[in-house]
């Protein structure tokens, strides 16, 4: 096998494009996860049996199902009832719900881990419901969680290929529709291999910093 450095050069464009792709799909959904998965959590805390049993049946469907079968069903069952949305915003919603119902379980458990005291001395300060979680409650368990959700970020990074099958051409689609079209496979692919290990660990170490931060 002979390394050709003329086709890592040919590749590199096509590389900054699907990188490009990749980091939309990381962010966008890490949020659409973030936001979501916090109002799972505060839903499943309604003292109501009509709110917390659907949200219930919703989430767990969502988490026992593969990402592959639901990014599927988004992209070509859902236009046949009239909702149609571009590849890229769906993979971006497909993969923001499918983590939002595991940070809504990390959420959970930061919200627990809160101290009873905590929510005694809003009481006894007569602070209303709403000022109760977004002053007290909210930020001490986000703390809490901060290393959780990072690590569903990286995660989420590794997933993004998935969304290939939905024609969504992020590192690894521009990867394949380069090797396919000029029959060179070894330099693409270890390209993009480097990419998601580089990507990775510089996650890791913003995570690692953001803890250090948060623990001051």
């Amino acid at each position: 096998m002979n390394w050709d450095w003329n086709a890592v050069s040919d590749f590199m464009p096509h590389f900054w494009d699907g990188l490009l792709v990749t980091l939309q799909i990381l962010v966008l959904g890490s949020l659409v996860s973030f936001v979501l998965g916090l109002v799972w959590a505060l839903l499943m805390r309604v003292p109501s049996r009509w709110v917390t049993w659907p949200v219930g049946v919703v989430t767990e469907f969502v988490r026992n199902t593969p990402l592959l079968v639901q990014l599927f069903f988004l992209f070509y069952v859902l236009p046949e009832w009239g909702v149609t949305a571009s590849a890229l915003t769906t993979g971006v919603l497909a993969i923001g719900l499918h983590y939002s119902t595991y940070t809504m379980q990390v959420y959970r458990a930061g919200i627990e881990a809160v101290p009873a005291g905590q929510w005694e001395a809003a009481t006894a300060l007569n602070l209303p419901l709403r000022r109760t979680w977004t002053a007290v409650v909210l930020p001490q368990a986000i703390r809490r969680v901060v290393p959780a959700l990072g690590n569903y970020v990286i995660s989420m990074l590794k997933d993004t290929p998935l969304l290939m099958a939905i024609t969504v051409l992020e590192m690894l689609g521009e990867a394949r529709l380069f090797s396919q079209q000029n029959f060179q496979f070894t330099e693409p692919l270890t390209v993009i291999g480097v990419a998601f290990i580089v990507i990775s660990y510089l996650a890791s170490l913003a995570l690692r910093a953001l803890e250090r931060r948060l623990a001051h």
